[in-house]
């Protein structure tokens, strides 16, 4: 009977340290996954304030909250099955549905640059709870695209690994990037409070001021890495489309001579980013100008 339960005993002892293995190797998997996509990351952090930079600051955090939930719902449920389900039976489907989605980036970069432009700038208070709607679901939109781009390169390191393992790791990177991303995001919207709170209470209020001073120049900023990095991200997903789907190589090898050029590294990175972004620029405003002549003709 005793040699019975510590055979017991045994069995569990292996089965917890096969457990903890696994997770390690998850944990370790998502860690290095994660450092893959860690520009897209970059990306997505900049480009959510701009959509509560109008709102009301009582309002901030329930929206990047609603927000947070629907990139969680985006990752896990909409992109993650979806992207298994094609890396199965359908692989070479995922770069064309990345560069549809970098589209739709250009698109909303060149549409907020020809407002600036044009110079249309929404009422503040007309951003109550019924625009506030849009402006989450305009969000979640963008973020459906940043994630499907941030779980596709995640399941490119991953692709040869068992299913289970595939999964697990995914799930564990869609977690963690989305709580680093919108956890960033809400501590960087709440600074000014912060600042203020800082005042009040005369705790190091020379400190507090400058916050206060400084975060709409900072949310400003903000405004335009993000409009940037959509084009950016936009641009890349398109060349990468042409060169690896359609065959059209020209871009691509402009960008590997550029990089070539000045020897790689940052200065590579850079060249590799401004062709992106003009790239971007060109099918974002070409996007833009097609839909708005569409809506000409429709309004007649």
């Amino acid at each position: 009977m005793s040699g019975g339960l510590l055979a017991l005993l045994d069995d569990v002892a292996l089965i917890a340290r096969t457990a903890s293995a696994s997770v390690d190797d998850i944990a370790g998997m998502a860690a290095k996954t994660s450092a893959k996509a860690a520009g897209v990351v970059i990306d997505d952090a900049a480009v959510t304030p701009q959509y509560v930079s109008d709102v009301s600051p009582a309002r901030e955090l329930p929206m990047i909250w609603k927000i947070t939930k629907g990139s969680l719902r985006n990752k896990l449920v909409i992109v993650l099955p979806i992207a298994l389900l094609l890396n199965a039976v359908a692989p070479w489907a995922l770069v064309p549905i990345l560069m549809v989605g970098g589209t739709y980036l250009c698109f909303e970069g060149a549409e907020k640059i020809a407002q600036k432009l044009g110079g249309h700038h929404e009422d503040p208070s007309a951003k109550g709870a019924k625009n506030e709607k849009t402006l989450v679901r305009s969000a979640i939109t963008t973020d459906l695209i940043l994630s499907a781009e941030i779980m596709i390169i995640s399941l490119d390191q991953v692709k040869d690994e068992p299913f289970l393992m595939e999964t697990a790791v995914l799930i564990a990177v869609g977690i963690l990037m989305t709580v680093v991303v919108y956890g960033a995001v809400a501590v960087l919207v709440k600074v000014d409070d912060i600042g203020l709170g800082m005042i009040q209470r005369g705790h190091t209020p020379r400190l507090g001021r400058a916050l206060v001073t400084a975060m709409p120049y900072v949310l400003s900023l903000i405004g335009v890495v993000g409009t940037v990095a959509m084009l950016w991200v936009g641009g890349h997903l398109i060349i990468r489309g042409l060169h690896e789907v359609f065959g059209w190589h020209a871009l691509h090898d402009l960008i590997e001579r550029g990089v070539h050029a000045v020897g790689g590294g940052a200065i590579g990175w850079c060249v590799e980013t401004g062709i992106s972004l003009v790239i971007g620029l060109i099918a974002g405003f070409i996007v833009f100008g097609v839909m708005s002549l569409v809506a000409k003709v429709r309004s007649r």
